[in-house]
């Protein structure tokens, strides 16, 4: 059986504190998505065909743009691909700011290596034109294609420009009510974290401002010395740097396809016995060859079969007292001496035994 690294990890002691900053954020205070239409000219050879009709109608619109007139029938590119642009503007981004671009096909182009993209809109939700996109595309990956051979590495159908969006204006940011009031919403939903944060809000403004309403979102009602577009960022920043100590579920997280096992603080196991057994698996394949016999006409066959032998040693029944800490499981299991994927279908048969107190995630 293949090693797999194994990582038996403790979340954040409970004596341990963290920044309501790094655990939460304001609501309305995030990235702004647009999205636009656009031509990749510059490929060599690898662009839309003429199954793709939209191409040929943009270029076609692009070119009356600049005073030249072609017949769509006379088009023959294979230079030119029609794309998806689209980009996130931070929050509070200004008039100017450098943006990164995501440049996808849209038609059956075989490659966007070596292409530019012309002047293109980024528009918002709301229909406006809050960025533009232009420049080189850089691909990372290859795609080379010869006498019916293909060697390709990454997707190059889709490419990436750095920098290559401007802020033509700021996004809507709104993230202060009329009446002066904000959220702290929760990156993980929690009600005993919620309301650690709510006291811990009140308890440096020296009054009730901050109600947990449920699991994820804290309302925080603004001081009326703090109400000013000035002094509002003042009294975020400080909510920010307030520290808390969050609430943290039990959880093992496991991953099957790697072999990883993650076990979380607070994951406790109740007194049990595990029996294991080590057990090999090996398969050899060979060529079976069936020759036909002299002047029949038959034809020879070659084909493929396979043996297999399982050997298990001796099994041995272990007793683990109640473990309480991550520390006492992992020595645990350390000392039954099992492999990765072994310790998963442990996990896995503690869970269904009903000796782990903790949630079991299988990703």
């Amino acid at each position: 059986m293949k090693k797999t690294l194994i990582f038996l990890l403790s979340l954040a002691s409970l004596a341990y504190a963290t920044r309501i900053k790094d655990i939460a954020y304001v609501r309305g205070v995030n990235d702004y998505q647009v999205i636009g239409y656009g031509l990749v000219v510059g490929l060599n050879g690898t662009g839309d065909s003429q199954m793709s009709i939209f191409t040929e109608q943009s270029v076609s619109s692009m070119l009356k743009r600049f005073g030249v007139t072609v017949p769509e029938s006379q088009f023959r590119m294979r230079n030119v691909a029609a794309v998806m642009v689209t980009a996130s503007i931070p929050p509070f981004a200004s008039r100017g700011a450098s943006i990164d671009v995501i440049v996808s096909s849209m038609g059956d182009a075989m490659s966007l290596q070596g292409g530019a993209l012309l002047l293109t809109d980024l528009i918002g939700q709301d229909g406006k034109t809050y960025a533009t996109a232009q420049g080189p595309l850089s691909v990372g990956g290859f795609d080379i294609r010869a006498a019916g051979t293909e060697i390709q590495r990454n997707f190059t159908t889709t490419g990436r420009i750095p920098n290559g969006g401007l802020v033509q204006q700021s996004p809507p940011i709104d993230f202060v009510s009329t009446s002066w009031k904000l959220a702290i919403v929760l990156s993980q939903e929690d009600f005993a974290t919620a309301d650690r944060v709510a006291n811990a809000i009140n308890k440096s403004v020296g009054s009730t401002v901050a109600d947990a309403i449920n699991g994820g979102t804290v309302n925080v009602q603004i001081p009326q010395n703090y109400q000013s577009k000035d002094k509002v960022v003042q009294f975020i920043a400080q909510i920010e740097s307030l520290q808390v100590v969050p609430d943290v579920v039990a959880r093992v997280v496991i991953n099957e396809r790697t072999g990883t096992v993650v076990v979380g603080q607070n994951v406790t196991v109740l007194p049990v016995a595990i029996s294991h057994g080590n057990l090999n698996i090996e398969i050899q394949a060979y060529h079976v060859i069936s020759q036909p016999a002299p002047f029949s006409q038959g034809q020879t066959v070659v084909t493929r079969a396979a043996t297999a032998q399982v050997s298990q040693g001796g099994n041995s029944m272990v007793a683990i007292n109640g473990a309480a800490t991550v520390q006492n499981i992992a020595t645990a299991l350390n000392s039954l001496k099992v492999r990765p994927r072994d310790i998963i279908a442990i996990f896995q048969a503690l869970k269904a035994a009903g000796a782990l107190k903790a949630q079991l995630v299988i990703m």
